[in-house]
């Protein structure tokens, strides 16, 4: 074997640096809310693959536009300091340049809307606004002149964007409708991915308060953080049995999903009111999005074979 080039290795470090801005813990807010609206589209005899599979690439790049944009404006603003515990940002460590982050937003935005004009064959045109609001929503949650992260409106935005339009329209551009199913789905969705926003505020609340970012662990305090934490766990684990009322689960399923939710909750919840630091909230983020794929999944199946 040859050994690699120097040239290889700063590809492969080029790579990796690319890789870890795209923030794939953040990645699950994106994905489950298609397979949730697609698990409801499928329960109603109307999936559709093509559709769903747009669904899908639109918000992953939103979702990784989101997050460079978060990169960039988070150091213009001066959020992202030396003090600041937790994964490294490209832009703050020196790895990308401002410039080349900023490019690569606009290119990932640009490939979003140019995915999401795909869904206009299945829901319309009126989809046209519904893509450019959330792309202009992942570019003001931390950019423009009034961002959302920095004034306590991210939360707002992740449950809207993440939860009820996510799943509601993935659902309708397969079933041509949006059901109470598809916004107590969305709800659910929505509260489990602002958890990981949370989580993540919850982490940085010491720099964010010096960088002028009130986020809402910022402006009402850790305590009103673990209730809103715990309220989303409630709603996830509440929405199951309201399945069960609508007849989409069975009673002995809806239960099960329900009760194994709110352990779940229980501990993702002792764990952040045990958090004595922002380096113990690292690994609670990466547990709560890898929660949120776990309920998507099993909430998911159980629709589908109910």
């Amino acid at each position: 074997m040859h050994p690699r080039t120097s040239f290889e290795r700063t590809e492969e470090s080029r790579c990796k640096t690319w890789l870890a801005a795209t923030r794939p813990r953040t990645l699950p807010a994106a994905i489950s809310p298609v397979l949730v609206g697609s698990a409801l589209a499928w329960r109603a005899g109307a999936f559709n693959a093509p559709a769903a599979l747009l669904c899908l690439a639109f918000a992953l790049l939103v979702q990784i536009g989101a997050n460079f944009a978060n990169d960039y404006y988070d150091h213009v603003h001066g959020a992202d300091t030396r003090e600041r515990i937790g994964p490294v940002r490209a832009v703050a460590a020196g790895l990308v340049t401002p410039g080349a982050m900023r490019r690569a937003m606009g290119l990932v935005f640009g490939l979003a809307f140019c995915t999401g004009m795909g869904l206009v064959a299945w829901g319309g045109w009126w989809l046209v606004a519904v893509g450019v609001a959330s792309i202009a929503g992942a570019i003001a949650y931390t950019g423009g002149p009034y961002p959302l992260g920095y004034h306590g409106l991210g939360d707002v935005f992740v449950f809207v964007f993440f939860g009820l339009v996510a799943v509601c329209v993935t659902f309708f551009v397969q079933a041509g409708c949006v059901t109470a199913s598809s916004l107590l789905a969305g709800a659910a969705v929505g509260a489990l991915a602002t958890n990981i926003l949370l989580v993540n505020n919850y982490r940085d609340a010491g720099t964010d308060a010096k960088a002028g970012k009130r986020t809402l662990v910022v402006r009402f305090g850790l305590r009103c953080a673990r209730v809103q934490f715990g309220a989303a766990h409630a709603v996830a684990a509440a929405v199951p049995l309201a399945f069960a009322a609508l007849g989409l689960l069975g009673p002995g399923v809806a239960l099960a999903v329900a009760a194994a939710a709110a352990v779940s909750g229980f501990v993702l919840h002792r764990g952040l009111r045990a958090a004595a630091g922002p380096a113990e909230c690292i690994g609670l983020l990466g547990r709560s999005s890898g929660y949120l794929s776990a309920y998507a999944i099993v909430l998911s199946g159980a629709i589908v074979a109910g």
